[in-house]
């Protein structure tokens, strides 16, 4: 199992040398890939600048958008953004989309919040005719550039559900499912549904599986964990801010290598690692860690 990290973009204290050094410092390993998620509203940045920063000051590592929230974006727009860092990285980066669970963050775009399952499967099309470098309509030009991977940068659906799943493996490698207290079940639950789903649809072979849960090993650990999470998860009222909040464990070495081999024992190919803050420590005791 591949093991990966995501860029803290929600932290206050991200200037342009953290950011960097955060991007050099996965580079270094043992990991094999740094991701960086996306939100519109609350104090976020940018993904695809952290990723493209990412990608100029890195060799090695795989660049994972996890996720676009592509029905809130322009297809067309993402799918040329992502060939443009594909170039930046020379062919290292892979692309997951979906459709998010934040109605402010569309709002923000002027996006409709609803048929946005619809909307990526039709998406996820105009992505692809992107990438092979195809006319968007009769008479027009390639979107381009194109890119080292070609058409084939790797596309992921990040998707937890059996209906959303069933609709992902129509199109997608592989499915990013998350189970963000680290445990197995979540993680299991998700994967199984994939493997189902990829074989109901008559897709050869087996999808690529990734997972996904909250650490920290900064200094008090265990209170910038708690306290990320609640704010990650306001959004969705207090009670399951809350209980989210509580159920958070991973925020010593031993609790996140249970963890670690929770995600592995699921069945998962790669793990993204999301930590809850800036910390140097979250980088370098974690290559401690896993290395």
């Amino acid at each position: 199992m591949k093991i990966g990290i995501c860029m803290p973009y929600m932290t206050r204290d991200y200037d342009r040398e953290r950011i960097l050094t955060w991007a050099r410092l996965i580079d270094q390993g043992p990991f094999a890939s740094l991701s960086c998620g996306e939100r519109m509203t609350g104090h976020t940045f940018e993904m695809g600048t952290i990723l493209t920063a990412a990608a100029a000051v890195t060799e090695r590592v795989r660049i994972i958008s996890s996720l676009h929230v592509l029905p809130m974006r322009s297809a067309v727009l993402t799918a040329k953004e992502a060939a443009t860092l594909d170039v930046i990285s020379n062919g290292r980066v892979a692309v997951t989309v979906g459709v998010g669970g934040r109605e402010n963050d569309y709002r923000a775009l002027s996006a409709p919040f609803t048929n946005r399952h619809q909307t990526l499967d039709d998406q996820v099309a105009e992505m692809k005719k992107v990438w092979r470098g195809e006319p968007l309509w009769e008479g027009a030009d390639e979107a381009g550039p194109r890119s080292p991977q070609g058409a084939n940068i790797p596309l992921y659906a990040g998707a937890m559900g059996p209906k959303a799943i069933a609709r992902a493996v129509k199109w997608a490698d592989g499915i990013y499912g998350c189970s963000m207290p680290g445990d197995r079940e979540g993680h299991q639950q998700v994967f199984d549904l994939a493997r189902e789903a990829w074989s109901a649809a008559g897709r050869p072979g087996k999808p690529y599986l990734m997972g996904s849960f909250w650490y920290s090993l900064a200094p008090d650990a265990e209170s910038e964990l708690k306290s990320y999470v609640h704010k990650y998860m306001e959004y969705m009222g207090p009670d399951i801010a809350n209980f989210m909040r509580d159920a958070m464990t991973r925020h010593n070495p031993d609790a996140i290598r249970e963890a670690i081999e929770n995600v592995r024992a699921a069945g998962a190919d790669e793990l993204l690692l999301v930590p809850a803050t800036s910390h140097y420590n979250e980088v370098d005791k974690l290559a401690e860690l896993v290395g």
